[in-house]
């Protein structure tokens, strides 16, 4: 191994990790974020998420309605409503609530089913 082989290999370990914000799937609430960093010119630089903004349900589409039942959970709700348990997040959007568990706790609320912000127009139409 050369001189030139051993610096390359020792500034990769040295160099920060790349973090790719395309590595979240499309469903999930973290895809197409921006990625930032901090202290990026220090020993440590951190590599981040940007905030997400929480949408306003009014502005999201409404797919559907749910009337929650004893002993439902959101995750069971979003995997028979939307196909997918991991899109609990969905129903929290379009429903206000900050903590899934909150969407369950009185059986008969009814909660909205919509679709994602990124998929809705500023009217509440596709685009």
């Amino acid at each position: 191994m050369t001189v030139n082989d051993q610096q390359a290999r020792l500034e990769a370990l040295l160099r920060p990790p790349s973090f790719d914000a395309a590595l979240f799937p499309p469903s999930s609430r973290y895809a197409g974020l921006a990625t930032a960093v901090q202290n990026p010119e220090g020993d440590r630089p951190v590599i981040y998420l940007t905030r997400r903004f929480v949408p306003r349900p009014e502005r999201l589409e409404q797919t559907g309605v749910h009337t929650v039942e004893a002993g439902q959970r959101p995750d069971t709700i979003a995997a028979a409503a939307l196909g997918d348990a991991e899109l609990f997040w969905r129903i929290c959007d379009g429903n206000r609530a900050v903590f899934p568990a909150e969407l369950v706790r009185e059986p008969g609320r009814r909660l909205r089913l919509t679709l994602p912000e990124n998929l809705a127009g500023q009217d509440g139409n596709r685009p």
